[in-house]
């Protein structure tokens, strides 16, 4: 839902019930991922995708019903279903998708969600979405905060809920969207209930250092890709707005210190790009930032700037074990010459490092095309089970 918040905010000022169609699981080449999401106002009217034009139609007509009924429900589209092979999902995989009714009244928190989701506060929104008890716990929403939970997901007791709040903040910190199962009465051990929690963490951090013509190419994929963007360099004749329009933010400071500053912020999604290829800016920017949990560290220079860069790191104390984590030259080998190609080559390494590609061409590798939506997950050179490669859908 956060692509179309604005949207989203607008049909639900109205006054008006709106139906919201959710990506809550899928399998195999699905085209897009759990959370993402599609609204259909009372007029007919249609914001977001959920799987890039595939069963847009068959929702739609969903959609419209749930506004009629104001009963939710869950629908599955895949290649093996006769309904999917007439909506044309020809990717190979499956979707499941959530469609409910979305009003003032029966999601009175939506606006402090929407809220909090642009003013990059964390919160999730869990949201139940099969019962097969029919004890009317179908479409029940609990919104969780850090430090607080509103919503009654109408189980027995607190159980539930109780458990919710735990798992849900774990999620959460995680920036993790994804289904829980419980027992019919919330106990952890059982599947019975499903809970799907979308998470609204606050987006990633990307630092670039050096405010060069290839650090703005940088920032535009950087924002395209969903970072939040800082441009960071100590000279403010080059570190202005102006020069950086899709950065969030343009910090005058010697980089180190903007670092050393913002160090407990930083986690294990964030990106760091050294583009200034100076040493008096790189090496103790580049110390600082080993020295952080950032998921990501690239430095830009020729391979003779990388050789003197890493001994230059070493007489500053940073062992071995952190300089491996550097990713210098930054960049995937892509043949790369302008700041806008040598941006892509960069953008192509933080794909690859955060879900674990092998950075080949896809016609050179066999098995599925999208791997598992978490960090860390690697693709088999080896063909699938079945022995035929999975089709692909981008």
């Amino acid at each position: 839902m956060r692509d179309i918040r604005a949207a989203a905010a607008g049909l639900y000022a109205s006054g008006d019930t709106f139906a919201l169609a959710t990506v809550i699981d899928t399998d195999k080449s699905a085209p897009r991922g759990p959370g993402a999401a599609m609204a259909v106002g009372a007029d007919g009217e249609v914001v977001g995708s959920i799987s890039g034009g595939c069963v847009e139609g068959a929702v739609y007509e969903e959609a419209l019903e749930v506004i009629r009924t104001g009963v939710p429900v869950r629908r599955t589209y895949g290649v093996s279903d006769e309904e999917a092979f007439s909506v044309g999902l020809t990717c190979g995989g499956t979707l499941h998708v959530f469609v409910e009714p979305v009003s003032r009244a029966g999601f009175p928190e939506l606006g402090e969600v929407l809220g909090a989701v642009e003013e990059h506060r964390p919160v999730a929104v869990a949201t139940v979405v099969s019962d097969p008890s029919g004890a009317g716990r179908l479409g029940r929403r609990r919104v969780v905060w850090p430090n607080r939970a509103t919503g009654d997901v109408g189980a027995a007791g607190d159980r539930l809920a109780d458990a919710l709040d735990d798992d849900v903040r774990g999620m959460l910190a995680q920036g993790s969207t994804g289904l829980l199962r419980y027992g019919a009465d919330g106990q952890r051990r059982g599947d019975a209930l499903e809970v799907f929690v979308q998470s609204f963490a606050p987006a990633p951090r990307m630092l670039v250092f050096g405010a060069i013509d290839f650090a703005a190419a940088v920032a535009d994929l950087g924002s395209f890709l969903g970072y939040r963007v800082t441009v960071c360099d100590a000279r403010p004749v080059f570190a202005t707005p102006k020069r950086f329009p899709t950065a969030d933010e343009v910090v005058v400071k010697w980089p180190h210190v903007f670092l050393d500053e913002i160090a407990d912020d930083i986690d294990e999604r964030t990106a760091v790009c050294v583009l200034t290829h100076d040493p008096k800016f790189d090496v103790p920017v580049l110390k600082a930032a080993l020295a952080t949990r950032a998921g990501y560290i690239g430095a830009m220079g020729s391979r003779r700037t990388h050789e003197d860069r890493l001994e230059r790191l070493r007489e500053a104390g940073v062992a071995e074990g952190e300089l491996a984590r550097l990713h210098s030259p930054i960049g995937l080998d892509l043949g790369a010459r302008t700041p806008e190609e040598t941006a892509v080559s960069i953008a192509a390494e933080l794909v690859q490092s955060r879900w674990g590609g092998s950075g080949r061409a896809l016609r050179e590798t066999s098995g599925r095309i999208h791997l598992d939506a978490r960090p860390g997950s690697s693709r088999p050179d080896s063909a699938t089970p079945s022995g035929e490669p999975e089709p692909a859908h981008h």
